[in-house]
């Protein structure tokens, strides 16, 4: 009876022994859990120039890069579609500058200073397309004084949000467009950007995606000043 009681509790002893082993192997050879990366969220401002932008996600969800004649002053393509272009334009008509208007003013006494001639064989100023163009915005933001640096940095830390990003866009080749985001990737502390690159109004990491060519920062609650028109040359 002894004997017999004896061999129990060493078997259960031995069953004990095991139930950490077997603990270690089936954590071994779980699968690992997906790692779920949010976005962090800064202080985030209703009326700030991302949170204007966002309003667009989910009903601007196409690309036409089609000429369309514009009203003018305040006209837009339906809001359904656009380019990149059209999300920085609808956004700032929301903070009180119409791009349309500025730019076409600017272009109209500065004709020569923009690459309309060369680029797209235009002989004068056009408010249906001049503003939706990112290379004249590019030129126009410089002249208003928004330019943050003549040479883009790949520093996260130098994009706050609002502000205006242009690259080129080596993958369709054309020049590009963003807003930086008040959000940030969790893990890299990268802004995020809103823009459309041919899949409607999103906000992603793209901010590094393709080579920098411009950053500029806009200026709100202060008048825009032009620089002095251009003088003709005498002939």
């Amino acid at each position: 009876m002894r004997k017999k009681k004896r061999l129990i509790a060493i078997l259960i002893g031995l069953l004990l022994s095991l139930i950490p082993l077997a603990i270690l192997f089936k954590n071994k050879w779980e699968a690992p859990s997906p790692v779920i990366i949010t976005p962090i969220h800064l202080k985030e401002d209703p009326n700030g120039l991302p949170a204007l932008a966002r309003r667009q996600i989910g009903v601007t969800v196409g690309y036409t890069a089609d000429y369309v004649d514009l009203e003018y002053p305040g006209g837009d393509v339906p809001m359904e579609s656009g380019v990149c272009t059209d999300v920085i334009i609808r956004a700032l008509r929301l903070k009180g500058l119409d791009l349309q208007e500025l730019l076409h003013e600017d272009i109209k006494h500065n004709f020569r200073r923009y690459p309309g001639r060369k680029l797209w064989r235009q002989r004068a100023a056009d408010p249906s397309i001049d503003h939706r163009r990112v290379p004249n915005l590019e030129i126009f933001f410089n002249r208003i004084g928004w330019s943050v640096t003549e040479h883009p940095t790949d520093n996260p830390d130098d994009y706050k949000p609002g502000d205006l990003v242009t690259c080129f866009d080596a993958a369709h080749g054309r020049p590009h467009i963003m807003i930086v985001s008040d959000r940030k990737h969790e893990q890299t502390g990268v802004p995020k950007v809103i823009h459309n690159s041919g899949k409607g109004t999103e906000e992603n990491d793209d901010l590094f995606e393709f080579p920098i060519t411009g950053h500029f920062r806009p200026v709100f609650g202060k008048p825009i000043q032009y620089p002095e028109p251009e003088k003709k040359k005498k002939k």
